[in-house]
């Protein structure tokens, strides 16, 4: 069996992914720079370490690899580091994806599956979002995956590649076995940040909006398992294999959540206070972000197993807990 190639599989979702086709047996090959990785998360498959933006390397990595397809993370995702460094975000998500892209051709590997994300609908026009909605990036961030999405359509056309764009909303929670899990540095992403408050490590969440159009006045969010992701990753690869056609497809719960209610489910699993301060909105913040994954479930057979809310933080506490000597 050839080989599947990761990039950004030192990361949080690349890492749960290289776990979920270890277990079935496949080969992996980690592709990572660390910049953001974590050596700790390579706990799967061959390691690779370099950056994208190096051709000679991923000629290297292709010529020492019997690859038979990608699955692409690697990435920059900050949306507010993505507003003061367009330069950076462009470079590093578009050009580097272009750098792999061309090294595939090059070695005949014709299936990718790539990280996009639910950023690229922009602000919604209908309640809930289904594939065919427009796409309106409102971020340098959010247009470097739309832009990727372009490239995929472009070589799909012109060169026969093969590939799955997979659309996240909200990723959360940690492997439930508590190998690996969220560590971003720094932290921006809202469940994380509820829970290093929860253990002493802030001194408050804060709600960026009251005054929504939403039950509470607080955004709601659609939060999809971190174990679920990776395994659409896996229905994604399987797909594609089959020979199914090109597409983007949905990954999220189809349920909202607001700011306020996941403090409240944080407050419940840690049995701790977690003040919050209370503040304006920030600028690109949509009122709600809800997910139809219906083609996903149709199409790639794929189904949630962590639809619950609690178990998706509690996963996450549990994580964070262990992961204390990484936070300080």
């Amino acid at each position: 069996m050839k080989k599947t190639l990761i990039t950004g599989g030192a990361g949080y979702i690349g890492s749960h992914a290289a776990k979920a086709l270890s277990a079935l047996g496949r080969e992996v090959v980690v592709v990572d720079s660390l910049v953001a990785g974590h050596r700790d998360f390579l706990k799967w498959g061959e390691f690779e370490e370099g950056d994208l933006g190096d051709p000679a390397f991923l000629k290297a990595v292709f010529s020492r690899h019997d690859i038979g397809e990608v699955l692409h993370f690697a990435a920059f995702i900050a949306v507010g580091e993505s507003v003061a460094k367009p330069d950076m975000y462009y470079g590093n998500n578009v050009r580097n994806t272009l750098n792999l892209l061309d090294a595939m051709l090059e070695a005949d590997v014709k299936r990718l599956v790539f990280s996009s994300t639910a950023a690229v609908y922009g602000e919604p026009v209908t309640e809930v979002i289904a594939e065919d909605h427009p796409l309106s990036p409102l971020s340098p961030y959010a247009w470097s995956k739309r832009m990727i999405e372009q490239m995929l359509a472009d070589y799909g056309r012109a060169y026969g590649l093969n590939h799955v764009c997979l659309r996240y909303f909200n990723a959360a929670g940690a492997d439930p076995d508590g190998e690996i899990g969220e560590r971003h540095q720094p932290e921006t992403h809202l469940i994380p940040l509820i829970l290093h408050t929860a253990l002493g490590l802030r001194d408050n969440i804060t709600l960026f909006g009251t005054d929504y159009p939403t039950p509470d006045g607080t955004c709601l969010r659609d939060y999809i398992h971190v174990t679920d992701l990776a395994s659409a990753h896996v229905k994604a690869l399987e797909y594609l294999e089959s020979g199914g056609a090109s597409r983007a497809f949905n990954l999220g719960n189809g349920n909202g959540f607001s700011v306020r209610e996941i403090v409240d489910v944080a407050r419940a699993v840690t049995g701790c206070a977690i003040p919050v301060v209370e503040s304006d909105r920030r600028p690109g913040d949509s009122p709600a972000l809800v997910s139809s994954a219906q083609a996903a479930h149709e199409i790639l057979e794929w189904q949630p197993q962590f639809g619950d809310i609690n178990e998706i933080v509690r996963t996450a506490w549990n994580w964070h807990q262990n992961d204390m000597a990484h936070l300080k």
